[in-house]
């Protein structure tokens, strides 16, 4: 449905330096899919979103979207953005403030080159606000309504045209935290239900992790991985991946061996040998960084079974957070953070036992994080 190829964009910043937002970013969209960029302010996550809509002129690469052409470098091709079909939700929502729910909805109707009768208005408006669930606001003023039906009344303004590609910047981010979590349940229901394929742009990773189909994650203008939920969260190939979505314990150590099962390596480290996995093979002397999930830190008063992975530690601090108790517990000299059930009530200065399962241990080469920066 999408597909960006090499996409360069470049801009001089007010020192009149050459600035890169966007370098050699390849994407590949399926038709339906929820896709998106996420990574902190400056990343070029927005640069890459406003380049699809047509709003900045990239330097380099092509854009296609359904196979048709809208940006070309190499063969200067550059179709306007209100020709490209595309619906677009900002963080500001820009809804007009003198006009109903009703209203808002049908504008982009009539100022289109295409003209609709009243009744296709009508039947076209309606349809989109019970999807969005503001039906029963239809005559209400844009500035009675909350946060959230503004959120969602931008939506059905966006959607309404039926565009071929909807782009959201953020829209979420002027939300409560609350009400925040509420519509991420509206957006995946409605993108599910009207299959459009989507492209979001969040610097929040909970956000990312809950909505997506697929997620690339970028840093300094580059993508550093793009995959599933999943696979981002338990399968980082960065060290920066690994920090910026979720929390983490990194380990640095020295790989000692293979090991007969496929992707598992035996790994020298502060806190004794580790058996990991690592996506990306590895040989013996390799520098790596192990990524460990706080919540892949198990923690227990008896021993485990098994010795794989396993030390007897030390609790060093721990705080109740209602749903689940967070420990730092010290092995060695080396304190690790762990995420477990409140049930576990061992006091602050007392041994436990912690267990790391290899396949939640990820290991990473040293070197990735500099190739990915090139």
């Amino acid at each position: 449905m999408l597909k960006i190829t090499s996409l360069n964009t470049e801009y001089t910043n007010e020192l009149g330096q050459p600035v890169k937002a966007a370098q050699d970013v390849n994407i590949d969209v399926p038709e339906g899919h929820f896709f998106t960029l996420l990574g902190p302010s400056g990343c070029g996550k927005t640069t890459t979103l406003r380049s699809i809509a047509g709003l900045e002129r990239p330097n380099g690469g092509e854009i296609s979207v359904a196979g048709v052409t809208v940006f070309s470098a190499a063969r200067g091709v550059f179709v306007p953005p209100n020709q490209r079909g595309f619906g677009m939700v900002f963080q500001s929502y820009a809804i007009w403030p003198h006009m109903d729910v009703f209203t808002n909805t049908a504008f982009p109707l009539q100022v289109g080159k295409k003209k609709y009768s009243r009744d296709e208005i009508d039947a076209k408006v309606m349809r989109v606000l019970k999807a969005v669930q503001l039906d029963h606001l239809r005559d209400r003023e844009a500035t009675k309504l909350s946060g959230g039906q503004q959120q969602r009344l931008a939506l059905a303004r966006a959607l309404v045209m039926e565009p071929k590609l909807l782009l959201l910047d953020e829209p979420l981010s002027n939300l409560d935290a609350k009400l925040r979590e509420l519509m991420r349940f509206e957006l995946k229901r409605l993108q599910r239900e009207l299959k459009i394929t989507t492209i979001y742009v969040t610097h929040d990773q909970s956000e990312a992790l809950a909505l997506s189909h697929q997620i690339a994650v970028m840093n300094q203008g580059r993508i550093q991985q793009i995959g599933n939920p999943r696979e981002i969260y338990e399968r980082p190939q960065t060290k920066f991946v690994a920090d910026f979505v979720g929390t983490t314990n990194f380990v640095d150590g020295t790989v000692r061996s293979r090991e007969a099962e496929d992707g598992y390596y035996l790994i020298d480290t502060e806190i004794g040998v580790l058996r990991c996995f690592s996506v990306e093979a590895v040989r013996p002397g390799d520098a790596v960084v192990m990524s460990i999930r706080p919540e892949d830190v198990h923690l227990s008063d008896n021993p485990p079974v098994g010795d794989v992975n396993t030390w007897h530690a030390m609790v060093d601090q721990k705080v109740f957070i209602g749903e689940a108790m967070e420990w730092q517990v010290k092995i060695g000299q080396r304190i690790l953070l762990s995420k477990t059930h409140p049930s576990i009530r061992t006091p602050i200065g007392q041994p436990i036992w912690a267990q790391i399962q290899p396949s939640q241990c990820v290991a990473m080469p040293a070197a990735a994080e500099l190739r990915q920066a090139a």
